[in-house]
């Protein structure tokens, strides 16, 4: 068995974007919206893995409603910075989604490109309704026109890790987003 030193380890800089306290108050301000807009419904969050990770699990102890999770893979980022054209989706919803009101979660909201093809697979089965949740939107990285109903906070077109967002499967595991300055 080999091991890694850690100075072989090449750290990529960044600079903090958003702190710990910051994400702390805007999810549990997702929490209350839910918990009221949700209200009297049994909705089915499902997160977009492995970028919605973290911000799922903190956002689903803050919403004081009952509802069922799933998940569904989707990578349009291989390897580096740079988006592929295509978005590969893996791993079907076990919960039936017809006629239920759906809540997609994610990291964050680059290019629109992986909502987009979610979105079309989910209208397959027929859902009484789905709103996108996501931490993180850049608007100026949109391709298409997207409808995203709670955005905790906007950014501009730059590369984040930390908070469940990687660079190479990397960086998830920083509690805060931080932006990465050069590669």
């Amino acid at each position: 068995m080999s091991t890694v030193k850690n100075a072989s380890i090449q750290r990529v800089p960044f600079e903090i974007l958003l702190d710990q306290k910051s994400i702390s108050r805007r999810v549990a301000e997702f929490g209350r919206e839910l918990t009221e807009d949700y209200a009297g419904r049994l909705p089915v969050m499902l997160g977009v893995l492995k970028g919605c990770l973290v911000f799922m699990a903190d956002l689903m102890r803050t919403v004081d409603i009952p509802m069922e999770i799933e998940f569904v893979s989707a990578a349009s980022y291989r390897k580096g910075t740079k988006p592929h054209n295509d978005v590969i989706l893996g791993g079907a919803s076990t919960v039936p989604l017809k006629n239920r009101h759906i809540l997609l979660v994610e990291g964050i909201v680059d290019s629109g490109k992986t909502v987009k093809t979610i979105l079309k697979a989910l209208e397959r089965q027929e859902p009484a309704t789905v709103e996108i949740v996501t931490l993180l939107d850049k608007p100026a990285s949109h391709r298409s026109s997207l409808d995203i109903k709670y955005k905790g906070f906007s950014i501009g077109n730059e590369f984040v890790i930390g908070y469940g967002l990687d660079n190479t499967q990397k960086y998830r595991n920083l509690p805060f987003i931080g932006r990465v300055l050069e590669f």
